[in-house]
C-alpha cells in the first residue's frame, strides 16, 4: 500500500516522567526546460568555476543559490535500522543495488561538504523534524532534535503534522525554548530551542484568526532575496490527535501559499520557495528515479500535483515532504511553465541539492535554469564529530532505560506489505491485553501508520543477536496511545474493514493490522468499500453478525476515529487501558525467551486478491 500509510499517525502523551524515574554522493538530476541563460549572464562571479552565476563576491546579474533541503526527519538521529535505514539506487544497466544510509552524523556531514564553496547557500526543510521519534530524541520531548538541527544549520522548516503531536504549546516551546511544562530540564542547561523558524501560514489560533507561528521568513545574502512560505497540509487534523489539533484551524494549501506570496511580493521579495508538508508518489520507489526522462511513465502523483499546479507561478520551488518518498520533478504550474517539486525521503536518508538561479536585475529565478539533485547520505564519510558527541550525551541519559531487554525474536520482524509480520504481533499483543483486562474481548485492530520501524533480529547495540530492547520496542510505538477496549455491533465492525478502503482512505488505503482469529478477504481488483468481501469475514471461522456485539481492543487514536475511520469512535462501554508500549512489553516478555524466542507472524489473516 502507498507509503503514506506509515506517516500518519499522532502520540497522545509521553512516557517520559514514568520512564526517567526508572532510570556518496550518487546523482539524479531532474532539469527544466534546457533554455539557455542570456549572454550577459557572464558577467558573474568566479568562486567556483561556473563563469556567470557569480558564486564569489562578484556582484554580476546572475546568482547561483544553493538550496539544500530534507524532510520527515522524526528525530532519527542514529541510522535508522533496517529497510528503514536503506535506500534503493538504480544501477546503469537497469539492475538495483541497495544503499544503507542516514544518521545524523553522516547527514552533517554531507551538507557541510555540499556547503563548502557556496557563500549563498540556504538549508530548508519540508516538516516532521520531531515526532514519531526513537527514544534517544523522543523520550527528552525531540529537544535532541532540534539541538542536532541548530548545529546543522538548518534555515527554516515548515510544519508537519507530528510538529502537533503535543499540540501548539509544545510546539511554541520547541520554537522559544524553556523546559518542558511537567519534566522539567533534563540537563543543567535550559533548553534554548530552535535557532531557525518554524512556519506555519496555515495553522491559525481559533481565536485570533492569525497564524500560530510566522507564515514566512525571507533569507537574505548580498543583496539576494528568497522568501519562504511554509503549511503543513489541511488535512493534519484527521491523522493527529483531537487534543494536539485543540484549539486551532488549518486552511487550504494554495489558498494561503497563493496569498503570501502576493505579500511577499508587495515587500520586494520576488524569489519563493514554497515548503510544502504534503507529498506524492513516485512512479519508482528508487531514489534516483527521474520522472521527467522521456518513457519514465507516470512520473509522480497524488495530492501535491494539484497542489503544484494550482500554486501561483509566483512560486518558484517546491520542496515537500509528508509521503516519505524520493523525487525530483518538474510540475506544471498554471501558467503551463515546467516548476520543480522535490522530497527527500525520510529519516535523514537523502537531501536535495537544488540551484536557484537569482536574477539580480528583476529579483527573480530565472525558472529555465532551475537544477535540482537528490543525494544519498552514505555512511562511508566521516561522522561530524559535534554530533557524535550530542548523541553520546543524550545516550549517556537514555541508556538505562533503552538497553533494558524485554523479549527475543527468532528473525526479523518485518513491517512491509498490506498485512505485516509485526503489524499482525502488534495486534495480538493489543488482544492479549485486551483480554487480560476484559475476558469478553473478541479482537484487536491496529493502524499500520502507527507502526514506525521493524523488529531487526540483527543488535543494535550489544545487547546480543535477537534481543528487543526497550529502545527498540519504543522505536517500533512512540506514540504513548493507550489501549482502548469498545463495544461494536457486527455491522459497525464490518464498516470498519469497509472504511480502509473507501472515504477519505479510498485513494491511499489504509490497512488495518488484526489479531489472530479474525480472517478476510480483499480484493483489489474491485474499486471502494467493495474490496473488502464481506461474506468472507470470520471470526473464529464463523461469520461476523451483523446483530452480535463484539468487544474490540485498539489504541486511542483509532477508538477515537483517527485516520478515517469514523465508525471506530462511535463504540460504546468505552475502557482506556495502560499505554500501548506497555502492551506490547508484556506480550514479549511473557510469550519470549532467550531459548524459544518469537517468529514472525505468517501475515495470512488477509486474502489479497490482486
Amino acid at each position: 500500500m502507498p507509503a503514506t500509510a506509515q506517516s500518519h499517525q499522532p502520540r497522545r502523551r509521553r512516557r517520559t516522567s514514568r520512564l526517567l524515574v526508572a532510570a556518496a554522493t550518487v546523482v539524479t538530476a531532474g532539469a527544466l526546460a534546457a533554455a539557455a541563460l542570456p549572454a550577459s549572464a557572464s558577467a558573474g562571479g568566479h568562486d567556483r568555476g561556473h563563469g556567470g552565476h557569480g558564486h564569489g563576491h562578484g556582484q554580476g546579474r546572475y546568482q547561483d543559490v544553493q538550496l539544500l533541503s530534507f524532510n520527515d526527519l522524526h528525530g532519527n538521529l542514529e541510522p535508522p535500522a533496517g529497510s528503514s535505514g536503506r535506500v534503493t539506487e538504480v544501477q546503469p544497466d537497469g539492475t538495483k543495488k541497495t544503499i544503507d544510509a542516514g544518521g545524523i552524523e553522516y547527514l552533517a556531514t554531507h551538507l557541510r561538504e555540499a556547503r563548502k564553496g557556496n557563500r549563498y547557500s540556504v538549508t530548508a526543510a519540508g516538516g516532521d523534524m520531531v515526532g514519531a521519534s526513537p527514544l534517544l530524541s523522543g523520550l527528552f520531548h525531540d529537544e535532541p532534535t532540534v539541538e542536532a538541527l541548530n548545529k546543522l544549520d538548518l534555515d527554516v522548516t515548515s510544519v508537519g503534522n507530528h510538529e502537533f503531536d503535543e499540540g501548539a504549546g509544545e510546539l511554541a516551546r520547541l520554537q522559544n525554548g524553556g523546559c518542558h511544562p511537567t519534566e522539567g530540564c533534563y540537563t543543567d542547561q535550559r533548553f534554548k530551542g530552535a535557532d531557525y523558524p518554524y512556519l506555519a501560514a496555515n495553522v491559525l489560533d481559533e481565536k485570533t484568526k492569525k497564524p500560530i507561528l510566522k507564515p514566512y521568513w525571507v533569507w537574505k545574502r548580498g543583496g539576494v532575496k528568497v522568501g519562504f512560505i511554509g503549511v503543513t497540509l489541511e488535512g493534519t487534523p484527521n491523522i493527529v490527535s483531537a487534543e494536539g489539533v485543540k484549539g486551532l484551524k488549518f486552511q487550504d494549501e494554495v489558498e494561503t501559499i497563493n496569498k503570501y506570496a502576493k505579500e511577499l511580493q508587495r515587500q520586494g521579495v520576488k524569489s519563493i520557495v514554497a515548503l510544502i508538508h504534503e507529498g506524492g508518489f513516485p512512479a519508482s520507489s528508487d531514489y534516483n528515479y527521474d520522472c521527467d526522462a522521456p518513457g519514465a511513465g507516470a512520473g509522480v502523483s497524488g495530492p501535491i500535483v494539484d497542489i503544484a499546479k494550482n500554486i501561483t507561478p509566483q512560486v518558484d520551488a517546491l520542496v515537500t515532504g509528508h509521503t516519505h518518498n524520493a523525487y525530483v520533478c518538474t510540475i506544471p504550474d498554471p501558467a503551463g511553465n515546467p516548476r520543480m517539486v522535490t522530497s527527500a525521503s525520510s529519516f535523514g536518508r537523502l537531501y536535495t541539492d537544488t540551484t536557484l538561479t537569482y536574477d539580480r536585475r528583476t529579483g527573480d529565478i530565472a525558472r529555465t535554469s532551475v537544477k535540482s539533485a537528490n543525494h544519498v547520505v552514505t555512511r562511508d564519510v566521516p561522522k561530524a564529530p559535534d554530533m557524535t558527541r550530542l548523541i553520546g550525551r543524550w545516550n549517556t541519559l537514555a541508556a538505562p532505560i533503552g538497553n533494558r531487554p524485554i523479549g527475543y525474536v527468532s528473525a526479523d520482524v518485518n513491517r512491509d506489505g498490506t498485512e505485516s509480520p509485526l503489524g499482525d504481533l502488534i495486534a495480538d499483543a493489543q488482544f492479549a491485553y485486551g483480554r487480560a483486562q476484559d475476558p469478553e474481548t473478541d479482537l484487536a485492530l491496529m493502524n499500520p501508520g502507527g507502526i514506525r520501524a521493524p523488529l531487526t533480529y540483527a543488535a543494535s547495540g550489544a545487547e546480543g543477536d535477537g534481543v528487543v530492547t526497550y529502545a527498540e520496542a519504543f522505536t517500533v510505538q512512540p506514540f504513548a496511545n493507550t489501549v482502548n477496549l469498545k463495544d461494536y455491533t457486527g455491522a459497525q465492525l464490518i464498516q470498519v474493514l469497509k472504511e480502509q478502503v473507501s472515504g477519505p482512505n479510498e485513494a491511499a488505503p489504509k490497512i488495518l493490522q488484526i489479531s489472530s482469529g479474525l480472517t478476510y478477504t480483499l480484493d483489489l481488483t474491485k474499486s471502494g468499500a467493495d474490496r473488502v468481501v464481506t461474506d468472507s469475514i470470520r471470526l473464529n471461522g464463523a461469520p461476523v453478525d451483523p446483530s452480535a456485539t463484539y468487544r474490540v481492543a485498539s489504541n486511542s487514536f483509532l477508538a477515537g476515529g483517527g485516520d478515517g475511520f469514523t465508525t471506530l469512535g462511535q463504540g460504546t462501554n468505552e475502557r482506556v487501558g495502560d499505554d500501548d508500549l506497555a502492551a506490547f512489553e508484556q506480550y514479549l516478555t511473557a510469550n519470549s525467551s532467550a531459548t524459544d524466542p518469537i517468529a514472525p507472524p505468517a501475515a495470512d489473516r488477509i486474502t489479497v486478491v490482486r
